[in-house]
């Protein structure tokens, strides 16, 4: 790497900041190809593609710097971050989850409580409890022609005493968890790490949502996820998922005037890939509202 390459990255960083975000991307693409590989620049790069929804692109390049020298577990923790949010959008949540279930495993963060959380609020949504059964199935299905097909190799083979399709088959397993089981697990095992997230930071207004999220959600408990959101308000009155999900109170209450207020607050927030809400879906709505006034 060069001396020029690393002014191109340290500009590009500047350009990033000032919002002139096509300038940067070509230069920090310069600077990479001339052996910059310094995350105060690449992670910087890569939040940019992702909020710019280049969600694959910002993916392989994560993994093709996953292993730069000289990052510090903070850096590191992020670049996770990073990957799992856009496995998430490509629709990998399982992908994303155990990424950071295994970092957290190592180092308790803020961030990792923050991302985690939502992102097991994604996958357990009472909406998606259908597609969640259904490829359980599927998998469960496919497991035990695996199984089938294995005995039955061996078998063919003559095997003395059925020693070796026993062990082909594979050796007998504890019971696995029917889809149901499962779902209901999974659940369990989000509303507790989203409650201890909550102990790691009791002002967290990310984490305080996530449960309200996660009740509204999940659970399907409107009237107990109202007190969370409240709690998030109070520290970050600008949250613009916290906001929506209030507004869908004032909304069942008839308080269409309340419900645009929260609405056209959240409106003007800084979305990230991270939302419940696109800045599209809360305009739209927004419009709706004020068609029927």
């Amino acid at each position: 790497m060069g001396f020029m390459s690393g002014i191109k990255a340290n500009k590009a960083l500047r350009l990033q900041k000032n919002g002139e975000f096509k300038a940067a991307e070509k230069l920090y693409e310069e600077a990479f190809a001339e052996g910059v590989n310094d995350p105060r620049y690449f992670l910087p790069y890569a939040l940019m593609l992702i909020r710019d929804g280049q969600y694959q692109k910002a993916r392989e390049f994560l993994v093709a710097h996953q292993k730069a020298p000289g990052m510090s577990p903070g850096q590191r923790v992020e670049l996770l971050v990073y990957y799992a949010t856009c496995c998430l959008r490509l629709g990998h949540v399982d992908k994303g989850i155990n990424t950071l279930e295994q970092q957290f495993r190592k180092t308790e963060t803020g961030l990792i409580y923050q991302t985690l959380g939502y992102m097991y609020v994604e996958k357990y949504d009472a909406g998606k409890r259908a597609d969640f059964m259904a490829e359980a199935a599927k998998q469960a299905e496919a497991e035990a022609a695996r199984q089938a097909e294995a005995a039955e190799a061996a078998e063919s083979a003559g095997t003395e005493g059925g020693e070796a399709a026993e062990e082909a088959a594979g050796k007998p397993e504890e019971k696995k968890l029917s889809p149901e089981e499962a779902w209901n697990a999974g659940i369990e095992k989000a509303e507790e790490f989203i409650r201890k997230s909550i102990e790691y930071d009791d002002e967290d207004s990310i984490c305080l949502d996530n449960m309200g999220q996660f009740l509204y959600r999940v659970r399907e408990d409107r009237a107990a996820a109202r007190e969370w959101f409240e709690k998030a308000i109070a520290f970050k009155e600008g949250q613009i998922d916290t906001l929506y999900f209030l507004s869908r109170y004032d909304l069942e209450a008839g308080d269409r005037k309340a419900a645009l207020e929260k609405l056209e607050k959240a409106s003007g927030g800084r979305f990230s890939p991270l939302n419940y809400c696109s800045r599209e879906s809360i305009m739209q709505e927004i419009e709706k509202l004020k068609g029927e006034e």
